[in-house]
């Protein structure tokens, strides 16, 4: 196995681990049940990214390039989605804001 593979590797690792952190924002607002404070634009901008990523590393046949962007573009799609359900949804009043 070469150098190459092995950083492949390491890298398509920690690229899922990043790809799946914005699921931890979207269990956050789906137990609160109000997304007001979260950025839907920026969730939109790792949207798209992930998505120009994973078409590139389609086009290069690249598994390490595939796998992380993958799981990307479902967590960050699916990130947006949980936003867009409770961003329809008042957020609660807190000690001062009223």
């Amino acid at each position: 196995m070469s150098t190459t593979d092995v950083l492949g590797i390491v890298a398509a690792s920690f690229g899922v681990f990043m790809g799946s952190s914005p699921l931890l924002q979207a269990i956050r607002v789906h137990r609160r049940r109000h997304s007001a404070d979260v950025s839907l634009p920026f969730l939109l901008v790792l949207f798209a990214g992930g998505c120009a990523w994973l078409a590139y590393g389609i086009a290069l046949g690249s598994v390490p390039l595939i796998v992380p962007n993958t799981v990307g573009v479902l967590a960050s799609g699916t990130s947006c989605l949980v936003v867009l359900r409770w961003r329809r949804t008042e957020a609660p009043v807190t000690a001062g804001s009223a």
